[in-house]
């Protein structure tokens, strides 16, 4: 367990905190008083209420303690120790494909990751390419289905 280690940003470090917040005090008590309910309508057995709420429950404390170990090995990414145009967690980055529109995308730990809104996991295959290098690297990027280039446009602070 001491090699674990859940690298992050300091604010998705604060989201976690919140998160775990929020479950401990709101849902935590939502799904207990769910379950007092439920089995006050008699055998639990055939209790669709009952074993819905407890599922619930399963999840709620699933998450509650998936939340705790990985604020227990947080690896908090300060970006002031990095390089300014050094691609690291907690950067935005501008890449840009031969023949392509650039791409934005800020690199954060596999916890805040939301490829939706450009957020992607240090673990992902372009993100695992670009850590470490700088502006106007040109970078190679494997997956499974191929390998290509993205060439480094700009690095900021996310």
């Amino acid at each position: 367990m001491a090699d674990k280690s859940y690298p992050m940003t300091a604010e998705g470090k604060k989201k976690l905190e919140e998160e775990l917040e929020n479950l401990k005090k709101v849902k935590r008590p939502e799904v207990i008083n769910r379950i007092k309910i439920a089995r006050s309508f008699g055998d639990l057995s055939e209790n669709s209420e009952y074993t819905s709420a407890k599922d619930e429950q399963s999840v709620v404390e699933s998450r509650i303690s998936q939340i705790i170990e990985m604020l227990q090995y947080a690896n908090v990414i300060d970006t002031d120790e990095v390089a300014s145009d050094e691609i690291s967690i907690g950067k935005k980055v501008t890449v840009q494909e031969d023949g392509e529109e650039p791409d934005v995308y800020t690199i954060v730990g596999a916890a805040e990751s939301d490829p939706d809104s450009g957020k992607i996991s240090n673990d992902s295959p372009i993100a695992k390419a670009l850590l470490g290098k700088h502006t106007g690297d040109v970078v190679t990027v494997d997956t499974p289905v191929g390998s290509y280039d993205l060439t480094v446009k700009s690095v900021e602070v996310a």
